[in-house]
């Protein structure tokens, strides 16, 4: 049989004409889906502007169909879901990127970052320290180092706490040194819960020699030495709490009263009281001077006068209404009454308050209960601010 070459000559052209009306449709097709991803990606963009989450979002997922490749648009949508507390589909889409294989090493860390935030927002603390020291050597190293400290204070993991602490300062991220002495504290705390009073002062001492200027630890040490029976060392170190820290006297101002009682130092505590008073009038100094006073040779009456020195350099409410108590009115029978509103009107006053945050509280704390941050209590009451 023949080979007929007209075939050839006839199949050539028609081969020709198929492929390029193949790679017209191809090319408007690809034309079309061009147009649509910019489209619904500038969309969901004026979505956003105008606060319409929910239709941002939908835009956003239209445009991510239409371009899968397309990181930004992966990112805009996890953002937005985890804004929006829809954790479990911002986990979704950040864990879908990191599956891909062509996605670049800056684009990887930063969706690693972003899962460790999905987990962080969600509550799910043991996956988000996970996916936070997957970030170490990274550019989030040191946004990943102070998510994973604020886990560890938040879970009370003090040695972990201090260990990450220990690197940042290490790689000079900030001056931790009054954490560290606080996570010290912690610990002894614990350890003297459980009778373990040799580990517990260890502890605090080596807080103090850790932040010197810090207070708590020379206040914690003065009150286990007084509960390990020694009022002499107690007086011994608020005496350098005194000196290192003077601002945090009041802080003390009642437990020196006691290990000076019970040291039978009560002279040199007032003398040292009356001192610090003198350079900074504080509610606490002055009620630790008045029960020095009222418990020695002077008596109430002549102690009470303290509340009325006071009131010639601070209008305080709290200092008067401690002098009206003490005194006889003209009407008796109107006294309890009056007394009662008056310390209605000035246990408020008496309070402490954060300064990050403003949460009030009756006792003062080292670590505010409301916005976790450390040292921001001011050592004096809301009525002295």
């Amino acid at each position: 049989m023949e080979f007929d070459l007209s075939w050839i000559v006839l199949g050539l052209p028609i081969a020709f004409g198929l492929g390029w009306l193949a790679s017209r449709l191809d090319m408007r097709q690809l034309r079309e889906d061009s147009r649509r991803a910019p489209k619904a990606y500038f969309k969901g963009l004026n979505y956003l502007l105008n606060e319409q989450q929910d239709q941002a979002i939908d835009a956003f997922i239209e445009a991510v169909q239409n371009d899968p490749d397309t990181t930004e648009l992966h990112f805009a949508l996890g953002n937005l879901f985890r804004r929006r507390g829809e954790y479990n589909r911002a986990v979704r889409v950040h864990e879908h990127l990191l599956s891909r294989g062509d996605l670049s090493r800056t684009d990887r860390e930063r969706a690693q970052h972003a899962l460790a935030l999905d987990f962080l927002k969600a509550g799910l603390l043991d996956r988000a320290e996970d996916a936070l020291r997957r970030l170490e050597g990274t550019a989030f190293e040191a946004q990943a180092r102070m998510a994973l400290l604020a886990i560890y204070e938040r879970s009370r993991d003090w040695p972990q706490a201090s260990d990450i602490a220990q690197r940042m300062q290490a790689a000079h991220q900030g001056d931790f040194s009054t954490r560290q002495a606080h996570y010290l504290c912690e610990q002894a705390l614990t350890h003297a819960s459980h009778g373990e009073l040799d580990a517990a002062r260890t502890l605090l001492e080596r807080a103090v020699d850790t932040a010197p200027q810090a207070a708590r630890a020379r206040i914690e040490l003065a009150r286990l030495h007084q509960r390990m029976g020694n009022a002499d060392a107690a007086l011994q170190a608020l005496n350098s709490l005194a000196d290192a820290t003077p601002a945090a006297l009041p802080l003390a101002a009642s437990l020196l009263v006691e290990v000076a009682g019970q040291a039978g130092k009560a002279p040199q505590a007032h003398a040292l009281l009356v001192h610090h008073y003198e350079q900074m009038p504080a509610l606490d100094l002055l009620e630790a001077i008045v029960a020095l006073e009222t418990a020695g040779a002077q008596g109430s009456a002549v102690a009470r006068g303290w509340y009325v020195r006071h009131l010639e350099h601070e209008p305080s409410l709290v200092a008067a209404t401690r002098w009206l108590a003490g005194e006889q009115l003209a009407q008796p029978e109107v006294q309890p009454q009056v007394q009662r509103a008056l310390e209605h009107a000035s246990k408020p006053l008496t309070r402490y308050r954060c300064a990050a945050c403003g949460f009030e509280a009756r006792q003062h704390f080292w670590q505010c209960p409301g916005c976790q941050t450390w040292d921001s209590y001011p050592a004096r009451r809301v009525e002295e601010l």
